[in-house]
């Protein structure tokens, strides 16, 4: 069954076919292990992105219940989650082309991928007011824009910085969204070592960061 439904999403893609939903997940589950899985997730995602149709089912057996988990708790919904979980697949599908293993390992992309799917159903939620009352914009000027990209740019030289083993977690934990239990799951190791890296990261961070948290 899921099967079919994979290759709905792939033939949505290219107009063969009218979209079909990704199979229901029967229940939430725990992030499986999936460090020492072969093929490994930047192999599969990378394949997706020469559009790898047998890749794309693999990733989506591997990711969709832990997704679906995500969208859960953000959304409190589970038609809006299964929602959020069909958007974040065919995105995948679209946009496994742009990853680059060089720039990170595939899960913190999956799961921003997945993210940015979730925002996107919780903002379809809400009604705009009736009348919108005039006030004083609230828009940052150039020199507070200027600040932010500084910043920005900042934060992610010091992410840069990290060993890759801690980056990776830092990643799950504060882009994705991932609890410390969750992460350890996914990554497959003890929940002390995520939280010892953790720690080491954001020591290293601050360190990085000084000037800017004065």
């Amino acid at each position: 069954m899921w099967r079919g439904a994979v290759r709905g999403v792939v033939a949505a893609d290219y107009a063969l076919d009218p979209p079909i939903r990704l199979p229901r997940a029967p229940k939430v589950a725990t992030i499986p292990e999936v460090s020492a899985i072969s093929p490994t997730d930047e192999e599969l995602l990378e394949r997706v992105g020469r559009r790898d149709r047998g890749a794309f089912e693999m990733l989506y057996r591997r990711y969709s219940r832990s997704v679906l988990g995500l969208a859960l708790r953000r959304l409190g919904d589970r038609g809006r989650a299964e929602d959020a979980l069909q958007e974040t697949f065919a995105a995948i599908w679209r946009a496994a082309g742009t990853y680059k293993r060089e720039r990170g390992a595939a899960a913190p992309w999956l799961f921003a991928v997945a993210r940015n799917s979730i925002s996107d159903r919780g903002r379809a939620r809400r009604e705009p007011p009736a009348e919108a009352p005039d006030e004083p914009t609230t828009e940052p000027g150039p020199d507070e824009r200027a600040e932010q990209s500084w910043l920005s740019w900042r934060v992610h030289s010091a992410l840069d910085a990290l060993p890759d083993n801690e980056r990776q977690l830092i990643e799950l934990a504060y882009w994705s969204g991932l609890s410390q239990s969750e992460i350890a799951n996914l990554v497959g190791i003890p929940l002390g070592t995520v939280k010892t890296r953790t720690r080491s990261a954001l020591a290293r961070l601050a360190d990085e960061l000084e000037e800017e948290l004065r």
